[in-house]
């Protein structure tokens, strides 16, 4: 394990601060966040996924091209990265890529979060996200362990079997149900049975759907409510929009993968719920893994029927939705400009830049 005291030690002997990121996930919204704010950036390309960063040239002052994304934990990467006062900002990506064994244990580059703490976000985890939001006492769906006891329509959540990044999520409705819908999937090889025994057995929380996004540190003075959007997923969406009938003729195999994001408000009267749901997430994980929450993280929701708030999961990193930079109404009513995750985190990085406490926001 990293210690925090050597952390602290590089990056407060930093002149500087640029600003680094694996070239996917959201390192487009990252890294625009930190030009509006005056950084120098730093993206970390796998071979044949550079375009948009070449593109979009603004964002982007360096750009590496590894043969792999793994690479960038090379000690020769990580020497440059000390070398240029580099802190990385983490997403999905990076966890899935580098693995949480490398940045827990070897990866010697100062990261803008709580390090410990991204692993809770898989719920094979000890200390998961489903421990946190019940010691946070907020609700989230029932949980079925024996696949045997489903007796509602629930969703199965495995993790995808040749792509880590993606998850194979599938509905179910009754025990014959899961075993028929799990077979074909193993068959397909979609997941595998190994997969299949780690995945949680979720109640399917029916309601309107809305990703709640949130930032906090050690150095805020509380816990900022950033904005809403909601997620555009494959075939799943449009499948929905075609009559019962229509849905019933078609046979198909259905998929939730993650596309795109559309924005989202909510109405005023439930906006002391969102906020009050953060501030009591912020305040466990403080608890839990200490130094607690560093950035962003979201608590992806259903608002039911009868206007109660549950949440289905929870990212404890950037989220991955820069819609939100352009739509939300939220930072703008705090800070009187609309602006999104990448520069809320460039924002905090300078303030504590300037204050001499660069050593409290990272790990």
């Amino acid at each position: 394990m990293i210690s925090s005291s050597e952390i602290k030690k590089i990056v407060n002997g930093y002149s500087d601060v640029k600003i680094g990121v694996m070239g996917s996930h959201s390192a487009l919204e990252v890294m625009d966040g930190a030009k509006d704010e005056n950084f120098q950036t730093l993206v970390y390309c796998q071979k044949g996924r550079e375009g948009p960063y070449q593109r979009f040239g603004r964002i982007a002052d360096e750009i590496v091209v590894l043969n792999k994304f793994k690479d960038m934990a090379s000690t020769k990467n990580q020497k440059a990265m000390r070398d240029s006062n580099v802190i990385i900002v983490p997403h999905r990506s990076l966890t899935v890529y580098l693995g949480y064994k490398t940045l827990e244990n070897s990866f010697k580059v100062p990261i803008f979060g709580n390090r410990k703490l991204f692993q809770a976000e898989e719920r094979t985890a000890k200390r998961n996200q489903y421990f946190l939001l019940e010691k946070a006492r907020i609700k989230f769906p029932k949980l079925f362990k024996d696949p045997k006891n489903i007796n509602k329509p629930c969703i199965v959540k495995v993790q995808e079997l040749k792509r880590p990044l993606e998850r194979a999520f599938f509905t179910v409705s009754s025990y014959k149900d899961y075993k028929e819908k799990s077979e074909a999937k193993i068959k397909q090889g979609l997941i595998s049975r190994k997969g299949l025994e780690q995945a949680s057995i979720e109640e399917l929380a029916i309601g309107t759907y809305m990703n709640f996004n949130f930032f906090h540190t050690p150095i805020s003075k509380q816990v900022d409510f950033i904005g809403i959007e909601r997620r555009l997923q494959t075939n799943v969406h449009d499948f929905n929009a075609l009559p019962a009938k229509q849905q019933l003729d078609i046979n198909i195999d259905l998929q939730n993968i993650e596309v795109g994001h559309t924005p989202a408000s909510i109405r005023e009267s439930l906006l002391e719920k969102v906020i009050k749901m953060g501030d009591k997430f912020v305040a466990a994980v403080k608890k839990e893994y200490a130094p607690g929450i560093i950035g962003p993280f979201s608590l992806q929701s259903v608002i039911t029927k009868d206007l109660e708030l549950v949440v289905y999961d929870v990212s404890l990193r950037v989220p991955g939705n820069p819609i939100v930079a352009t739509t939300s109404p939220y930072t703008k009513y705090q800070y009187g400009k609309t602006f999104g995750i990448g520069k809320r985190i460039a924002m905090e990085i300078r303030q504590a830049q300037e204050e001499g406490r660069l050593d409290e926001i990272v790990t």
